[in-house]
């Protein structure tokens, strides 16, 4: 069955000399993979460059229900980014990120708030050029749509507890948050992108935070592994 589908693209292997295997995450039916037959091969101009990391695109699929990998019959760029994939920084975050939502998104189901989310975060990380925190909050907001993102209520209890996911009044439980990640956390919470540049932080703050975010992730998913490009994307971030 063909159907058109709009795409962004999480992973990629190669597959034998000339295939490509790619892992998306699909506005109507969530993850999917495909098979790209000859795509190292091919003569037709960008066709590699349509699948690099966490590109956007639409493509007319030739999909079959449970069927591992499914075949893509033509596509297109549905945003074709301006400095993602060619400024140096933001091709670490991308890298970091893809990483990241590899590991989480896991479910072939629809959800559109989901989708919309990542288009739309993505799309302004492109345009924008104050964009040092912008994977703090990113992450912080992804947690909404995988279902525990910290509960606002009682936040002038004081320390944000990672295992609860609760403000307390407790600052000496073992999971409860330093000071400084909790002024941080609070000032975050309900801000979007577009006040991002109003948080002044230096390198080993965003860092602390990042590390805490992961944990986080790690205590509320399973399943999830600290990225293997952790370390490498901390130390552009110097």
């Amino acid at each position: 069955m063909s159907a058109s589908e709009k795409a962004i693209v999480l992973s990629k292997i190669k597959y034998r000399d000339n295939d490509l295997i790619i892992s998306c995450y699909t506005q109507h039916r969530g993850l999917s993979s495909y098979l790209i037959r000859g795509a190292f091969k091919s003569k037709r101009p960008g066709s590699i460059a349509y699948y690099q990391l966490l590109s956007q695109l639409e493509i007319v699929e030739n999909y079959k229900p449970n069927q591992a990998l499914n075949f893509i019959k033509e596509v297109k760029s549905s945003y074709v980014y301006s400095t993602l994939h060619t400024n140096v920084i933001k091709s670490s975050i991308v890298l970091f990120l893809s990483e990241v939502l590899t590991n989480v998104l896991k479910e072939e189901e629809q959800n559109n708030l989901l989708f919309d989310y990542l288009e739309t975060a993505l799309q302004w990380l492109d345009s924008e050029n104050n964009y040092a925190n912008f994977h703090l909050l990113f992450l912080l907001k992804l947690t909404k749509y995988l279902g525990f993102y910290p509960d606002t209520n009682n936040m002038e209890l004081g320390v944000f507890n990672l295992q609860s996911g609760y403000f307390q009044s407790n600052n000496t439980h073992v999971y409860a948050i330093s000071l400084e990640n909790n002024t941080l956390l609070k000032l975050l919470l309900g801000m979007n992108f577009d006040a991002l540049h109003t948080v002044k932080l230096h390198a080993e703050q965003r860092q602390a935070f990042l590390n805490m975010l992961m944990q986080y992730y790690e205590l509320h998913l399973g399943y999830f592994k600290k990225p293997k490009s952790l370390q490498i994307f901390n130390q552009v971030f110097k």
